[in-house]
């Protein structure tokens, strides 16, 4: 009798650490399944990919990120490089000049591959699975519910009723939400969206209905009624297996004991814990593009609230933020350099979030059990705002003063809401929801939980054969 080849998974990450690092966390997830998985990048994300996935025995090949590329400097590999998230499209678009050699390694493999699972944003890639005749499921890093209604709002187009970007609106399915054009992205939100960006998404688009799947770093118990619904009634078939992040976290946990070499930050927490100074953990990600009038507006906030504060911030913004430490004494510490944020949300002295909403910030606040204080500013971060605050209570919201989801924060607002979640009734309310729902998402990673099993007949799926 013949031996049966084990199963030998392809996995491709768009070129965007918000987009890599889920992926890498499903890589180990699956090599701890005995899965052999192969990793694909470019030259520049190559040893960041080979660093973070450590002695796991996941192969990485490198193809070339393409030269010449209008509005992408010489050496861009990665988003965090781009001078302006404007260009984020034609970067994207860029990636499928990489098509053919990526086929010529997808048949030089020596292990034949069982599927490829790639990013939302690299669609090409499903033509090259269907060459060689193997499924290909995508990976699209946002929550099911921001999923769900950017898909509902192109098919059912509740939104041209509505006057003006902040007049309100319904969807016939979910009537108890509302919603307005600002809720949502630009040019998606316009009565007639066109331009770079809707074509890109378009063509994404195509790919994803002859997808095998999507695969969502989400769990069932988080947003239920929305996994479902885009199950029966959108598709393609959604495959929740998160959240990801928890792939490496008890490492984190036994690394962060373990070391002696801690680094200024986290001795300033363990200094605020011993003292019983509850922190409020402050980040905005490396993409959001803020104002400095808008940095500045949250940094008088919070030197109003009393409050003390982590804020890990980019250097560009710290000129914005002169004086800040100073004024604030010993109440705050601002850090410009990387830090594991898992780490920082683990620890015991933080008890609030202030979040731009990004998706992977917001399942690590709730594994760590951190109500969040939303904070949105650009592509999905308004409707995951949404979600936290009034679907699924895991925090609160800063609103802007201008009576929409959108415009500028006064400081004022900012010192009543950070109070409001360190030391308020509703703060109390978020901090037992988020508890309850972290919980969740560890039974969901855990033996036997929703995202477990699923991963398990996503592995079961992939393997039943070719197309």
């Amino acid at each position: 009798m013949g031996t049966v080849a084990s199963p030998h998974f392809v996995i491709f990450p768009f070129m965007s650490y918000g987009h890599t690092i889920p992926l890498l966390h499903l890589a180990t997830l699956l090599r701890h399944r005995f899965i052999t998985v192969t990793v694909f990048t470019t030259p520049a994300n190559a040893p960041y990919i080979r660093d973070f996935l450590g002695d796991e025995s996941i192969s990485v090949i490198e193809i070339p990120f393409p030269k010449d590329v209008q509005d992408i400097p010489p050496g861009v590999e990665n988003t965090e490089k781009l001078p302006s998230m404007s260009s984020l499209y034609q970067f994207a678009r860029a990636t499928k000049l990489m098509q053919p050699l990526f086929e010529q390694a997808l048949s030089a493999l020596q292990h034949p591959p069982t599927c490829v699972i790639s990013d939302a944003f690299l669609g090409w890639t499903q033509e090259s699975a269907e060459k060689i005749g193997i499924p290909r499921y995508f990976f699209f890093g946002m929550s099911v519910f921001a999923t769900t209604f950017y898909q509902l709002l192109g098919v059912q187009r509740p939104h041209a009723q509505a006057a003006s970007l902040d007049e309100p609106f319904t969807f016939q399915s979910f009537p108890w939400l509302k919603f307005t054009r600002n809720d949502f992205e630009r040019p998606f939100c316009d009565l007639e969206p066109k331009g770079l960006a809707v074509d890109f998404m378009m063509e994404q688009g195509i790919s994803f209905a002859k997808s095998r799947g999507m695969i969502t770093n989400s769990f069932s118990e988080l947003e239920p009624r929305f996994a479902d619904y885009f199950n029966q009634h959108l598709g393609p078939k959604s495959w929740c297996v998160g959240p990801l992040c928890l792939a490496k976290w008890p490492m984190i946990a036994f690394l962060s004991q373990t070391d002696n070499k801690h680094q200024h930050w986290m001795q300033w927490l363990n200094n605020k814990l011993a003292n019983d100074q509850p922190v409020l953990y402050v980040a905005f990600g490396t993409q959001a593009e803020v104002t400095p009038e808008q940095i500045q507006e949250i940094a008088k906030g919070l030197e109003l609230s009393n409050t003390c504060f982590l804020w890990v911030t980019r250097p560009k913004v710290l000129e914005h933020l002169h004086g800040l430490e100073e004024r604030v004494k010993n109440r705050a510490l601002i850090v410009k350099e990387w830090v594991d944020q898992s780490e920082v949300l683990r620890h015991e002295s933080i008890k609030g979030f202030l979040s731009h909403c990004g998706w992977n910030s917001i399942l690590e606040s709730i594994c760590a059990k951190v109500p969040i204080l939303a904070l949105p500013f650009m592509a999905e971060q308004h409707l995951n705002a949404k979600l936290v605050a009034e679907e699924i209570g895991v925090g609160l919201r800063i609103m802007p003063s201008n009576g929409s989801v959108r415009g500028f924060v006064e400081g004022e607002e900012v010192e009543k809401m950070v109070r409001e979640l360190m030391e308020g009734e509703k703060g109390e309310r978020v901090r037992k929801k988020v508890k309850e729902m972290g919980e969740n998402a560890w039974e969901a990673m855990k033996e036997g939980g929703s995202s477990w099993s699923t991963l398990g007949l996503l592995i079961d799926d992939a393997c039943a054969g070719k197309l």
